[in-house]
């Protein structure tokens, strides 16, 4: 796997919204921060927040899109993103997006994610 094809297969695992598919996508020490502010520090916590949207948003559809590579090493990649999602959340339909940055690192023959932070999208102002 490289990092594109990590990206792709992260796309997929979240769009199961089933722990099992995007767990080994996942670093031990993976931080994760959501456009909402919260952190999520280390793989467990980083389960829990993933389990907890995937409960609250049904059929939830999830896209990164314009991805911007920093660099793409050996060991490291960084790349940004716009994402946009979709879902059920108490009956009622629900979407948003923003921006992302993701940190890679390869981990034996296998890429995961070490850290990403999602935001909002900047104002048109």
């Amino acid at each position: 796997m490289n990092p594109e094809e990590f990206v792709t297969a992260y796309e997929a695992a979240l769009g199961t919204q089933d722990w099992p598919h995007v767990a080994p996508l996942i670093h031990e020490d993976a931080c994760v921060t959501f456009s909402s502010g919260s952190v999520h520090k280390g793989k467990s916590a980083i389960k829990t927040a993933y389990e907890g949207n995937f409960a609250a948003i049904k059929g939830e559809e999830y896209a990164m899109k314009d991805l911007h590579w920093l660099r793409k090493g050996p060991d490291t990649a960084v790349y940004l993103f716009n994402f946009r999602w979709s879902g059920w959340i108490d009956g009622n339909l629900a979407s948003g997006g923003g921006r992302g940055t993701t940190v890679l690192i390869k981990n034996g023959d296998a890429w995961q994610l070490l850290a990403e932070h999602l935001g909002p999208s900047p104002s048109l102002e």
